[in-house]
């Protein structure tokens, strides 16, 4: 799912004939670059102010982000403040409440759509990122076992899941139970848990708190994205949730449609999909990128 100024300067006057003729390797009293000067440019955006982008990512992002935002500062120069990660949903309601935002990353297509909505982002710069599977984790080295996903419904213990209202994979998980009458609404936000399993879900209030259920101990199972397993210790993946029992899981990005730096940001949106380098940082923590 990854600076340009003006240079000023003090010209004595004797110069000013010799920047007349476009000597542009002078150092100048001039407020901008002669146009088309690469000289100029590569100068200047080595003395601009550093521009700084706010990202807002989902929670499942974590671990990769901050590699490939170090791996964009050294190649660009640009920094990132304080990256903020959390249940997709959450992030949203952030910038309904005026959160000043340069980058949004949800991890479902359905939050990034709510956004839209809400003209909190600039719709022509949205590009669906990557993809994930939702999978059932266990404790590692546990011997429960999970051959499909109605065999929740038999295990001892509570099952953890992420809380639908904000957090995507919960509604992943729960339209993955629809499809085993597990559940009752199709949307995965819009039904109640059988009864069979009402009794023992743990709801979570984002992926990671699914994922420390499960590794301590409190669940004997839990729901989560097979990208978790490269994040959180302690976890293992029981069972893979087939595609069809689910609708597909995409993260899409976009440029906040607040944002004072929308050309940055989206320059750093296409850098984490073109850049080799980041790509394997992505594949590092189980992210494939979207096709």
């Amino acid at each position: 799912m990854f600076d340009m100024v003006s240079r000023r300067g003090f010209v004595s006057l004797s110069a000013v004939a010799a920047a007349g003729l476009g000597l542009v390797g002078c150092s100048g009293n001039k407020t901008s670059d002669p146009a088309g000067s690469d000289a100029g440019s590569a100068k200047s955006s080595s003395k601009k102010k550093a521009v700084e982008l706010q990202v807002f990512a989902a929670n499942s992002l974590e671990k990769a982000l901050p590699e490939v935002q170090e791996l964009y500062t050294e190649q660009t120069g640009t920094t990132f403040a304080d990256t903020q990660f959390k249940a997709s949903g959450d992030l949203v309601e952030q910038m309904r409440a005026g959160a000043a935002v340069d980058v949004l990353i949800t991890a479902s297509k359905g939050t990034m759509d709510d956004a839209e909505a809400a003209e909190l982002v600039d719709t022509d710069t949205r590009e669906d990122m990557f993809v994930n599977d939702l999978v059932i984790i266990r404790a590692e080295g546990s011997d429960t076992k999970v051959q499909a996903i109605a065999d929740v419904a038999n295990l001892d213990g509570k099952i953890a899941i992420g809380d639908a209202k904000t957090v995507p994979a919960g509604k992943y998980a729960n339209q993955a139970l629809a499809s085993v009458c597990l559940y009752t609404g199709t949307e995965g936000d819009d039904g109640e848990y059988a009864p069979e399993i009402a009794d023992k879900v743990a709801l979570a209030d984002k992926v990671g708190t699914a994922a420390a259920y499960v590794s301590t101990g409190d669940c004997v199972a839990g729901f989560v994205y097979s990208s978790d397993i490269f994040r959180y210790d302690g976890i293992e993946e029981a069972f893979v949730c087939p595609e069809d029992s689910h609708k597909p899981i995409v993260y899409p990005g976009v440029v906040a449609d607040s944002s004072e730096h929308a050309d940055e940001a989206k320059a750093f949106i296409d850098f984490c999909l073109t850049n080799k380098k980041a790509q394997k940082i992505w594949a590092k923590y189980g992210f494939e990128l979207s096709e």
